[in-house]
């Protein structure tokens, strides 16, 4: 079994709703998200966020206006809509049921700890 899969599929499974946790704080340019996933831990490549930005779009969940740069070409900032506001709203509500059924799943209960301390651990 691959562990580096594993993972890499579990942050896959949360990349949308934190690409729009971080749009819904207000307008963003794509290096700026890169740079805020980075800074969490949460790695992404450009040709990954690109088309993921785009499927967004299309699906009526964010739009992009125009901004003209000093340094080079206009640089495209990207919002949420109202209907990206309500997706969003859906996503949070879900992944709170998520998170809390996961971690009920992986705190140990009393009948779990009880019969550990009556069963011989595996050897390493």
């Amino acid at each position: 079994m691959d562990i580096q899969n594993t993972q890499s599929q579990m942050r896959k499974g949360v990349l949308e709703f934190c690409i729009l946790s971080i749009i819904r704080q207000g307008e963003v340019y794509p290096s700026d998200l890169v740079d805020r996933m980075k800074a969490a831990n949460l790695h992404i490549l450009e040709g990954t966020l690109y088309p993921l930005l785009t499927r967004l779009k299309n699906a009526g969940l964010l739009t992009y206006r125009w901004v003209e740069s000093n340094s080079g070409p206009p640089r495209k900032y990207f919002i949420m809509t109202n209907l990206g506001l309500e997706f969003y709203g859906e996503l949070e509500r879900t992944w709170k049921e998520l998170a809390d059924a996961v971690h009920t799943l992986t705190q140990p209960t009393q009948d779990t700890a009880a019969s550990s301390e009556t069963q011989p651990q595996p050897q390493p």
